[in-house]
């Protein structure tokens, strides 16, 4: 099959056929209707519609939210995916398909599918060894069973937001260490963190654990995410059962879902364990589930951290199996996050915490402000590449302002920045949180 579209696309574009994301979205012709679309270049084709076109009408393309197309398989997932390629390729398609397409900029993109659970992790030894010296200096930086097992929390899905939904700043409960009692009132130290997410398609029977081999047969696709933490009030609550109104108020996500079939040439086998892993857990000898993801996080338009998460130490199938190890069902749309992105050096760590170290070394920017975590109006980007066919994936990235930023990073060992393809390049944002 032909990877070549006949639509006219920069040799660059980061949403060329090999990417194909998914995203619901209205449009001014029908505004009151949400469609499943796929981005290709600045352009969203309406899959539903192109599907009539060509003659191979789709309920599951004709919904109004994913969760239909991701309950139905993996095997129907890559005949979905086949079907689109085709028609964006194939030439003797182009009359009918063209007219399902919609410029990006006149669309309204939505939360791309119903979540189910949401699940949070703490997988990067980085990220937990950071933390681990911020909060406990003089001991052990991470905890006993941390390199035994993903650990993870279960979040609130009713909160997960579509990028560009604004993010008001949470209230509650704060205690310094040195305050006699707590207070109320507006976090002062609402931080970000870089995530990536993964989707679940199809689901699973109670009582039957989902073993690594089986991790594709169940996850749907990607997206970028943002788990924002207001870290003075979860430093306060979390004892002794983890984060609660610290985290609960929202996390943002972004609006296209990248198929986990187009990230396949960004598989990488992840770092040495030097802890032997219970056998539901140990990949050594497992298709590897490490994920070449370049990302950049950017404060106000301006490049703050490139984490990279090939780095990290447990995979994304490893989160899987644990999740379901009890026998704990999945149910199509349960999102799982990766927990923060951070890498070796200060420059790739993915939290404000991380980067100032807990407040003690602020950003400066080139205006002239510093920040050691956000102040109102502040806005947030995460931006991802990934290799892709050409054995590369990167044009440049774009600031929320408009402007050009450098070219993500990409990681140690993988091949240099090529303009030919980026199969992942996702965009979240949140906006101006304020005072209640």
């Amino acid at each position: 099959m032909t990877t070549t579209t006949w639509l006219d696309l920069p040799a660059d574009s980061p949403f060329g056929v090999h990417n194909l994301p998914y995203g619901v979205f209205t449009a001014p012709d029908r505004p009151g209707r949400r469609r499943i679309g796929v981005r290709i270049g600045e352009r969203v084709l309406d899959a539903g519609a192109a599907a009539r076109a060509v003659g191979s009408p789709s309920p599951l393309l004709d919904a109004e939210t994913l969760n239909p197309l991701m309950a139905a398989g993996r095997s129907t997932w890559q005949a979905v995916r086949a079907g689109l390629t085709e028609w964006l390729t194939d030439t003797a398609h182009r009359a009918a398909v063209e007219r399902c397409l919609i410029d990006l900029a006149e669309v309204e993109l939505h939360l791309p599918f119903e979540v189910g659970d949401y699940v949070d992790f703490y997988a990067s030894e980085h990220h937990a060894t950071n933390l681990g010296k911020i909060f406990r200096p003089g001991q052990e930086a991470l905890t006993p069973n941390w390199k035994h097992l993903p650990i993870g929390y279960h979040g609130r899905s009713g909160t997960v937001v579509v990028s560009e939904t604004p993010v008001v700043r949470p209230s509650g409960q704060r205690k310094a260490p040195a305050d006699a009692a707590p207070s109320f009132g507006p976090s002062r130290r609402l931080d970000i963190e870089a995530e990536v997410a993964f989707v679940v398609g199809a689901p699973s029977t109670m009582g039957t654990p989902v073993p690594l081999a089986d991790f594709a047969e169940h996850v749907f696709g990607v997206c970028l995410l943002n788990d924002w933490s207001a870290r003075d009030i979860q430093a306060w609550e979390y004892v002794p059962l983890g984060p609660f109104l610290g985290k609960s108020f929202a996390t943002s996500l972004s609006p296209w879902v990248v198929p986990l079939d187009a990230l396949q040439h960004a598989r990488v086998t992840p770092p040495a364990r030097d802890v032997e892993l219970l056998p539901y857990l140990d990949d050594r000898d497992a298709e590897p589930w490490g994920l070449d993801l370049a990302i950049e996080v950017a404060l106000n338009g301006h490049p703050i951290s490139r984490p990279p998460f090939a780095t990290m130490y447990w995979t994304a199938a490893q989160q899987l199996a644990h999740l379901t190890v009890n026998g704990a069902s999945l149910r199509t749309g349960d999102l799982f996050a990766s927990g923060t992105v951070s890498g070796p050096e200060p420059e790739t760590r993915g939290a404000l915490i991380e980067l100032t170290w807990n407040g003690e070394h602020p950003l400066k920017f080139p205006d002239g402000t510093r920040r050691t975590f956000l102040e109102d109006g502040d806005e947030v980007s995460i931006t991802a590449t990934a290799p892709g066919p050409g054995g590369c994936g990167s044009g440049s990235a774009r600031s929320p302002d408009g402007s050009s930023a450098d070219p993500p990073s990409r990681a140690a060992g993988t091949s240099t920045t090529c303009p030919q393809l980026a199969a992942f390049r996702v965009r979240l944002r949140a906006r101006k949180p304020v005072h209640r």
